[in-house]
């Protein structure tokens, strides 16, 4: 678990990675994706472990020298030095969970008001979308180890409730309904959801941005990677296969963002709607506490090394960096004042071009710091052609959205042209040789111990 010297164990940050991976995307997406994959969908999240896995190896090869909780920031700044592209990018990643807190909010208080009966009125919506972000705000007041711990409960909770929705479904599941389709609709449609669920697994890169606040990370980041991508692709393919399996295609498409507690019925009855209700709010609150933890941390790490302004790493109230209070206002704002559906979208394809990025400098790092080049060249390939398949899936269902991730991105290069250009900021690199001789002296006392 946590030492005494307050830092997290490998299961705590095990446990950020997996809350924030089995969040709201399960739940509030999963009808959506029995509209585009259909029966394929088991499949397609095997698919999408499997690519996520690739981008991983990189994460685990740099997170285990390269410590810091700018995560992949720091590595595309080591890969690419300073430019206008690399702050661009600072932004654009700090956004990312900005909005996706936002998102987690809002479904927060989507299954909550109903499940206690609420009546789901304005005013109703924005108290709970602002009393669960300053709840978990609160409680990153607590620290690495406080934030680690929660989210160690709250994990085995949540994973407690989809473990018995799977047992209890699995002997009712009908084979027909979970065998795969391979016409070329099907397989066009499955790639098409392929680029959508990937982005369910994009939690893994929380473990980096937890290095400084972690015991023995030149181990732990690349366990703490592996692992929860693991167990989260064993709960997505379980899952998926118990709803497919025991409702019909229509009903689970029809229910849309209930489509997992339509298809607890047939097998738990009226009760099964509670159940994943239940669950959806553990899940979503798990996902919530710790993007709110790696927003913070980012926003602090990337003003320490001159990527945001200097307000986001200063200590306020509580000896809190006021980066966890922006980021977490932001969040409410967004919740209370915009739609964000397509905004769902845009986040995604954020995290697509910070991955591509980070394969990319990995790539041009990989002679210091290790690695396969033919294997990560591969993942390059592999997720710019994801990304692609993205791109062509919002110009088919949403014009709008696919001009806003581009609008976002070139808005993100005139704001870091200009933030630099009144500032004159440049980007710092941290002393890389001084961490590395210091995770060298680590792994010698550790060999001379055993």
């Amino acid at each position: 678990m946590a030492g005494d010297d307050g830092r997290m164990g490998l299961l705590q940050v095990v446990s950020i990675a997996v809350g924030t991976m089995i969040g709201a995307s399960i739940f509030s997406i999963f009808g959506l994706g029995a509209r585009i994959a259909g029966h394929n969908l088991p499949l397609v999240f095997v698919i999408s472990g499997l690519v996520a896995l690739l981008v991983a190896y990189s994460y685990a090869v740099l997170g285990a020298r390269i410590v810091s909780n700018a995560g992949p920031m720091e590595f595309i700044l080591r890969g690419f030095g300073d430019s206008l592209l690399t702050g661009a990018l600072s932004f654009l990643f700090w956004m990312s969970y900005v909005v996706s807190l936002s998102l987690f909010a809002k479904g927060f208080a989507g299954y909550f008001l109903p499940l206690f009966s609420i009546p789901d009125g304005p005013l109703a919506t924005a108290a709970v979308e602002v009393g669960v972000v300053l709840l978990f705000t609160a409680l990153n007041l607590r620290g690495a180890r406080g934030v680690g711990r929660a989210e160690f409960v709250i994990v085995l909770v949540k994973l407690g409730i989809l473990g018995l929705f799977v047992v209890l479904g699995l002997s009712s599941v009908r084979p027909e309904w979970i065998t795969p389709a391979v016409d070329a609709p099907a397989m066009r449609d499955m790639f098409y959801a392929t680029a959508v669920f990937f982005l369910s697994y994009m939690g893994f890169g929380l473990v980096t941005n937890a290095s400084e606040n972690m015991r023995d990370p030149e181990r732990n980041v690349p366990r703490a990677i592996y692992l929860s991508i693991l167990v989260v692709s064993l709960v997505y393919v379980s899952v998926a296969v118990v709803a497919v399996g025991n409702l019909p295609l229509p009903a689970l498409i029809q229910a849309q963002d209930f489509a997992l507690a339509e298809a607890a019925r047939p097998f738990l009855g009226s009760w099964g709607y509670t159940l994943v209700s239940v669950g959806a709010l553990f899940s979503i609150a798990s996902a919530l506490n710790a993007t709110l933890y790696g927003g913070a941390n980012i926003a602090y790490a990337l003003a320490r090394d001159g990527e945001l302004p200097e307000l986001f790493r200063r200590k306020t109230w509580f000896q809190a960096p006021e980066g966890l209070y922006i980021t977490a206002g932001l969040s409410i704002g967004f919740a209370l004042l915009f739609n964000l559906n397509g905004i769902a979208s845009l986040t995604s394809a954020v995290f697509m071009v910070i991955y591509l990025f980070v394969l990319a400098a990995h790539y041009r790092l990989s002679r210091e710091y290790g690695g396969s080049r033919p294997l990560i060249l591969f993942a390059l390939l592999v997720v710019a052609g994801v990304f692609l398949v993205l791109m062509a899936y919002l110009w088919q269902t949403g014009r709008g959205s696919f001009w806003a991730c581009w609008a976002t991105f070139g808005g993100s290069l005139l704001l870091e042209l200009v933030y630099r250009g009144i500032t004159g900021r440049i980007l710092l690199e941290r002393d890389f040789a001084a961490i590395e001789r210091r995770l060298a002296g680590r792994i010698a006392q550790r060999s001379k111990r055993t």
